[in-house]
């Protein structure tokens, strides 16, 4: 197979699905499909109820909204390639489209990062300083950490097709999951990829890893300030505020760290366990949040609750 110099022209890429499993495609697109329907219908059903009830327009559901945004976003970006492959068995896209998708998808991962990061520092404000929450987390500061969130994830991506683009691929090149990562990308290059990996190191320790460790220090203040409180009832109370977020975060940290364990540690495996922790790294997220913070929090559920009873009167 011939060298690509990107002098000229662009490589091509081959998706890849869940190999030796091709003519049950048709059945394993079904769940996918479910999957996408209703993370796509929770997330907009969760905007919409902070959107039309005044009594939620507060710091808490400001964040959750972004956090519904980020999820659609994410949603949509790996849509089109996951249905291409699963339900067309289309697998060609050119490097542009692959670039495009992969820049978003790290963009949409690393705000989201950010988000959990900036709920946590509003159970952090409201748990250690009720009296001031409303004056600390005004209208312009959540602004502000929203378009920081955005700013960083823009700004940290940005290089990163560039520097793919001044690489020397193979004229097609097969990737491992049915949507492009960086990660996967750089595997396939024939000339050195030492610049973009120092790289994509830098900004994943520079956004995930910095924030991994900032919500970890959050929680740890978190705990010592509900330990202080003397009533047993007021310290249930104040972790239970705290219970919907921490499934966020464990939603989606365990599965990307089980993609990077299993990337570097599991060679091994079959490559049906590399896409299937791929897809659960992407699709999951988008699919728990509106549930969990649907069932957990308790003014979202009545909403929503009030709203279908609306509709069925």
């Amino acid at each position: 197979m011939s060298v690509f110099n990107n002098s000229a022209l662009y490589p091509q890429f081959l998706l890849t699905g869940f190999q030796g499993l091709e003519a049950k495609y048709s059945l394993i697109s079904l769940p996918i499909c479910l999957i996408y329907i209703i993370s796509i219908a929770g997330n907009i059903t969760i905007l919409f109820i902070i959107r039309t009830e005044p009594s939620l327009h507060q710091p808490m559901y400001y964040f959750l909204s972004m956090l519904a945004l980020t999820d659609l976003g994410l949603s949509t970006v790996t849509l089109p390639t996951m249905f291409s492959v699963f339900w067309f068995h289309a697998r060609e896209i050119s490097f542009i489209a692959c670039a495009v998708q992969m820049y978003f998808i790290h963009v949409f991962s690393i705000i989201e990062s950010a988000v959990l990061l900036a709920m946590a520092f509003d159970r952090v404000v409201a748990i250690r300083e009720p009296l001031r929450y409303s004056a600390i987390l005004t209208n312009g500061v959540i602004i502000r950490i929203g378009l920081a969130s955005a700013g960083r994830a823009l700004m940290l991506v940005f290089p990163v097709p560039f520097l793919l683009k001044r690489l020397q691929f193979h004229t097609i090149n097969t990737l491992s999951y049915p949507f492009c990562l960086h990660q996967d990308l750089i595997k396939l290059t024939v000339s050195s990829r030492r610049i973009s990996s120092i790289y994509g190191l830098l900004v994943v320790i520079s956004s995930m890893g910095l924030d991994s460790v900032l919500l970890l220090l959050s929680y740890m203040l978190i705990v010592v300030t509900v330990l202080s409180v003397a009533s047993k009832t007021e310290r249930v109370k104040a972790l239970n505020t705290c219970i919907s977020h921490i499934c966020a975060v464990l939603t989606f940290y365990t599965p990307m760290i089980g993609l990077s364990m299993i990337r570097r540690y599991g060679q091994n495996a079959s490559p049906i366990v590399h896409v299937l922790m791929a897809d659960v790294y992407l699709l999951v997220p988008p699919l728990m949040n509106p549930i969990v913070y649907s069932v957990k929090t308790k003014q979202i559920r009545l909403h929503i609750l009030k709203k279908f009873k609306k509709q069925k009167g």
